[in-house]
């Protein structure tokens, strides 16, 4: 237990409070005294209330003891717990020595670059991983002021600050105890650098652009971001079409107001409805604000608007056109001003063919229109994604200078991904969680067998081979008919023959009523 004496400062009082602990024969484990504040902290073992209750009135007895009472901590203990916790959860790597240079301390990150256990390291010169800088000239220097060097630490480049740790004799002089290094990567260096730079046109910086294609993407996506028109963003699941929606949002004029998101394809239709408009007391309920009014003066994600019901595509059309709308049960005309962002995984166009989405709303929310790749199709992003997802997996799980072997880095990069993005990320978190030292090997990857030579195949297919090359032949026809409007001129393109064309197109009902030319 701890106990906390309050007392005047005067000579002599703290000898007489311990004379007490030894009069009772108290073992005392700590004492801290803080004279500034007349305060007094000792640590003694557990005792029993009848003791407490024989020595305590004696040590309130002493002639400037003005309380005595129990604390659940000493200061030193909680300093040391803070210092602990701060070196330990620090992102970059961290050593401490004495003054001859020898490590007293280092945190996680540190230990797991150096590839020992923290019994070993302890004791030993820095100077065994740290070159570049000659740790005891410094220290033994005349004038030992704080650094920033580039040095190697384990035979990696990084840069280094440098501080002395200074303790004071009674005089105020400065005495060296020894020295902090804090070390950061390239890697660190250059995410902080980023998010020391970053403005209005650096919500992009999220998105892995490495590939051409993904570069096109940003780039007409940050000119989209300024314009105030609806916009349209088109790509398969998991390729990262919400984030490219809130990066639009967040480097155009509404940043600073709401971005809502609604996914269409996750809510029965009444539900949706009421989520999207509110609802009035008409129903007997509280009124409730709607996405819309929630969201006013900024923007709304219509995620997988594709799913959307006929009849909210037409509550939704009159809002775009006229930016009013009322509430579910209610009368009243509200009027907004958001600006509009839509996705889909869907061909539209075929829906409009199909009947299944209405014409004018596509016209509607595509002024802008944005196609994001799939991973397969751009796969320069592949294995800088995977760094990533790995450096952020090992993050949460405590792991730090993780690798993968050449042969799982093969194969990612060379993996179809049909769940893109989202798939990669979720794929790695969990090789990551159950890896049980630093490099990241195939055998880890929770996955439907793959190899170059015969594909990949879905283990959950479901159908024939006659069904599926039917399915295929028709996707195919349909969206080649556009170009190609008639008979003779697909039969060309395909090389086949007139009549075998004319009856395919026959057999999947695609003609000019049917598909949109």
């Amino acid at each position: 237990m701890r106990l906390e004496i309050i007392c005047m400062d005067r000579v002599g009082i703290a000898q007489q409070v311990l004379g007490v602990f030894v009069e009772h024969k108290i073992n005392i484990k700590g004492i801290d005294a803080v004279t500034e504040t007349g305060h007094i902290y000792v640590h003694i073992p557990d005792l029993e209330f009848s003791e407490l209750q024989s020595f305590m009135p004696q040590l309130r007895l002493i002639d400037g003891v003005q309380d005595v009472k129990t604390t659940p901590f000493m200061p030193s203990e909680r300093e040391r717990k803070e210092l602990a916790t701060l070196i330990k959860t620090f992102p970059d790597p961290f050593i401490s020595t004495d003054s001859k240079g020898n490590i007293r301390g280092v945190n996680d990150v540190a230990i797991s670059i150096m590839g020992e256990s923290l019994i070993e390291v302890i004791g030993e010169q820095a100077g065994n991983w740290i070159k570049g800088f000659n740790i005891n000239r410094w220290l033994e220097s005349e004038e030992v002021l704080a650094q920033t060097r580039r040095l190697k630490f384990k035979d990696e480049d990084y840069v280094a600050d440098i501080l002395p740790v200074d303790v004071y004799d009674e005089e105020g002089s400065s005495i060296i105890a020894g020295a902090v290094f804090i070390l950061k990567s390239e890697a660190r260096l250059g995410q902080q650098m980023s998010a020391f730079k970053q403005t209005n046109d650096n919500n992009f910086s999220g998105i892995q652009t490495t590939s051409s294609a993904m570069r096109k993407v940003v780039r007409e996506a940050k000119r989209m971001a300024l314009l105030e028109s609806s916009m349209l963003i088109v790509g398969e699941t998991g390729v990262g079409k919400e984030l490219v929606a809130k990066a639009c949002h967040d480097a155009s004029d509404r940043a600073e107001r709401p971005f809502m998101t609604l996914n269409c394809a996750s809510l029965p239709d009444d539900v949706a409805e009421t989520e999207l408009f509110g609802c009035g007391t008409q129903s007997g309920t509280p009124a409730k604000r709607g996405l819309f009014e929630l969201a006013d003066g900024g923007t709304i994600f219509l995620d997988e608007v594709g799913e959307m019901s006929p009849k909210l595509q037409i509550k939704l059309l009159r809002v775009i056109q006229d930016g009013s709308f009322r509430r579910v049960d209610d009368e009243q005309e509200i009027n907004v001003n958001v600006r509009f962002i839509s996705s889909t995984n869907k061909d539209l166009l075929n829906l409009i063919s199909q009947g299944e989405f209405r014409e004018d709303l596509y016209y509607r929310l595509n002024v802008l229109g944005l196609n994001i790749p799939s991973l397969r199709e751009r796969r320069a992003d592949i294995l800088p994604l995977a760094e990533h997802f790995i450096s952020k997996a090992g993050q949460l799980t405590g792991k730090y200078n993780l690798s993968m072997t050449e042969e799982c880095r093969d194969f990612i990069e060379h993996y179809p991904w049909p769940g893109n993005v989202r798939q990669l990320e979720n794929v790695l978190i969990r090789a990551v969680s159950l890896l049980e030292g630093t490099v990241l090997e195939t055998s880890l990857l929770q996955l439907p067998s793959y190899t170059r030579e015969h594909g990949y195949l879905e283990q959950e297919f479901e159908g024939t081979l006659d069904g599926a090359v039917k399915k295929f032949e028709a996707d195919l026809l349909r969206k080649l008919y556009p170009a190609y409007p008639s008979t003779r001129q697909l039969a060309k393109k395909l090389g086949l023959s007139h009549t075998a064309i004319a009856n395919k197109l026959r057999e999947y009902d695609i003609n000019k009523k049917t598909v949109k030319i």
